[in-house]
């Protein structure tokens, strides 16, 4: 048994662990080759996050999907490749939008350098990400292209907010939803249709990734606040510190509008504070880890992540199926 990618996932059969381990050492070195530039300082900028490390959830999904078919197919490390290189570039894109100063661990490239040379290093990558994809054949672009709308509407519907009488938490799920799912989902989607799988798989395992993404942005969610040391390199209390909407946040918002306990609107009054301060932070975080309103964001993200592992029952018994529903368990494990 030997430790893979993330979270500590565990690979039990020789033969899968040996295809994973190789498709992800390939997908590695794609990276570094696809941000290289002949301008050096576009190569440092472009490399920054991917020397940084991360996860690498998602071409990790590519290769368990690709399991389902040929997994040696020649579509299937650069569809990984791709994937990647979109996250990476969002992240780019975010941090300028979030004024973040840390990512993975280091400063972030907006800090480094500056909000001007994050974008553009961010559109560099989604460049080099299309070049790509067009040698993957049309119906790759078209995928790809569907999911980067649903992401950037995600994003859009982020900034602008939910309409008038919208529900706050069903409008953040639809943003998670396009933000997170829609990129998880083509990995899964990728993986299946590089390697030959059958209609069928393809989009079960499309679904797959759906629901994941939408349990592994609610784990994160849990993580910001009830984590001593987050897995993304920011501190606890990040999201709650700069105002940013979260799943537990949000509930708790709702069981003030509905319910008007006066320690919740204490609780609210305190989190639309200046939580820049220290003291008043430490206050707002403690708070919110003894609220119910963190109990039932962790449900949810047990909800999605449930309704993912139930997503792969129709597919057949074999160990990339059993490392699926492991990464299930490992997102719900993220979120204590």
């Amino acid at each position: 048994m030997t430790v893979v990618g993330p979270f500590g996932l565990s690979v039990r059969d020789q033969a899968l662990e040996a295809d994973v381990q190789a498709g992800m050492t390939a997908v590695e070195a794609g990276l570094l080759e696809a941000t290289k530039s002949e301008v050096s300082f576009i190569t440092d900028a472009a490399q920054h996050l991917v020397k940084a490390g991360g996860k690498r959830f998602r071409p990790l999904l590519v290769m368990l999907a690709a399991q389902f078919g040929d997994p040696d197919a020649p579509g299937i490390v650069p569809s990984g490749v791709v994937v990647e290189l979109t996250h990476l570039a969002t992240l780019y894109h975010d941090d300028v939008m979030d004024e973040a100063e840390v990512r993975r661990g280091v400063p972030s490239a907006n800090a480094r350098w500056d909000n001007s040379v994050a974008v553009l290093t961010g559109d560099f990558l989604f460049a080099r990400a299309s070049h790509i994809l067009a040698d993957l054949g049309p119906e790759a672009v078209r995928v790809q292209a569907e999911a980067f709308e649903r992401l950037v509407t995600g994003q859009i519907m982020e900034t602008a907010g939910p309409r008038d009488g919208r529900d706050p938490v069903d409008h953040y799920l639809d943003v998670i939803g396009g933000k997170t799912g829609s990129l998880i989902a083509v990995a899964g989607r990728f993986g299946a249709m590089m390697s030959g799988a059958d209609e069928r798989v393809v989009d079960i395992l499309t679904q797959y990734g759906e629901r994941l993404g939408v349990a592994f942005q609610l784990a994160d969610d849990v993580l910001d606040i009830a984590s001593d040391s987050h897995e993304s390199g920011k501190t606890p209390g990040t999201d709650l510190r700069e105002g940013i909407p979260t799943l537990p946040v949000l509930l708790l918002r709702d069981r003030a509008r509905r319910e008007a306990r006066p320690e919740d609107l204490a609780l609210v009054a305190l989190l639309d504070s200046d939580l820049t301060d220290d003291a008043r932070h430490a206050e707002a975080l403690a708070a919110m880890r003894a609220h119910p309103a963190l109990e039932q964001a962790r449900r949810e993200t047990v909800r999605y992540a449930e309704e993912a592992r139930a997503a792969l029952t129709p597919l057949r018994e074999c160990s990339a199926k059993a490392a699926l529903i492991e990464l299930c368990d490992a997102v719900v494990h993220r979120a204590g």
